[in-house]
């Protein structure tokens, strides 16, 4: 069984239903992937996941949220908050804003231990440092009398990754926790991700919008599109042989080695707002093989071995 898995999972925001249809899993071990480009309900996804929603005004409208077989939809805040920062934890995509300005990065994340855990203060502060030593932040212990201004935003989203393991949790959800980072630090962070992932056992999940990082890091993918799921498998499938078309166009928007100037081409057009959405296929507007019926109907999402794909032009995609 899935240690959580989204069971057609619905989003509303006010009269706004930004995810619906939504259908994903991930195990323990496992990093699960989950790409689109802005506006397509990837950070939507993690507020439902953590169970946030409230805070904009939003809830889980339909389906299911089971995280090691409890229904989180059905949980009260309270017991919601027990899960959160203990078995399931956050990483938010800009470190800047993350921490406190005010606290030193220490205490952060030793109230973590203190909180979930009921370590006292010195017990806290010496696993605060081991934690900080292992996802290599040098010189720890004065680390973490600093503040967030006297720190890199490398070493700050370190920080951020640390108070998510304070807990030892069980799945980490990290959104775009590169976003704000250099491309050298990105690699960095990333690395430490998975390498927490195959050491501890630990579900990821990793939003992005980055294909390149997909490559690197996960097991599997979910590609979203406008708050619905249009295709699923492991990663070697979407790369080798990616069936929607939006998936193509987002790998023909990687740049590769030795590529001509000016052959790189992006996505016609641009995703649309919640309230925009098409009717039939969302994509269908900015497809290429899109036909008059892909405006009328909903295709629903076929599964093709591994590969689970909402498209109801497979046929012509199998031969692009």
């Amino acid at each position: 069984m899935a240690l959580l898995s989204l069971e057609n999972v619905g989003v509303a925001i006010g009269q706004a239903k930004p995810l619906e249809g939504l259908n994903l899993a991930v195990e323990r071990g496992e990093i699960l992937g989950i790409v689109g480009e802005s506006g397509s309900g990837k950070s939507m996804t993690a507020l439902a996941i953590m169970g946030l929603l409230p805070l904009i005004g939003g809830k889980v409208s339909a389906g299911a949220i089971r995280f090691d077989g409890v229904d989180l939809t059905a949980l009260s805040e309270a017991e919601y908050r027990h899960l959160r920062g203990k078995r399931m934890a956050l990483v938010t995509q800009n470190p800047m804003t993350s921490l406190d300005p005010i606290r030193t990065v220490g205490s952060q994340i030793d109230q973590v231990g203190m909180l979930h855990l009921g370590q006292s203060a010195d017990v806290a502060r010496r696993r605060s440092i081991e934690i900080m030593e292992q996802l290599r932040i040098p010189d720890a212990a004065t680390v973490h009398g600093q503040y967030p201004h006297q720190l890199s935003g490398g070493m700050k989203q370190r920080i951020v990754i640390a108070i998510a393991l304070m807990g030892e949790p069980d799945l980490i959800v990290a959104d775009e926790p590169t976003t704000a980072l250099d491309v050298t630090i990105q690699a960095q962070i990333i690395q430490i991700l998975v390498d927490l992932v195959r050491v501890r056992g630990l579900a990821l999940i990793l939003i992005t919008h980055d294909m390149g990082v997909v490559a690197q890091a996960c097991d599997r993918v979910a590609v979203l599109y406008a708050g619905r799921m249009a295709e699923s498998a492991p990663v070697g499938e979407i790369f080798a042989s990616p069936r929607h078309p939006y998936t193509r166009a987002l790998i023909a928007c990687i740049a590769k080695e030795g590529q001509a100037p000016g052959t790189l081409v992006g996505i016609p057009g641009t995703i649309p707002g919640v309230f925009a959405y098409p009717s039939g296929c969302r994509y269908h507007p900015r497809c290429a093989l899109a036909v008059p019926d892909c405006a009328r109907k909903v295709p629903p999402e076929q599964d093709l071995g591994l590969t689970r794909v909402a498209c109801d032009r497979l046929e012509e995609t199998a031969h692009v």
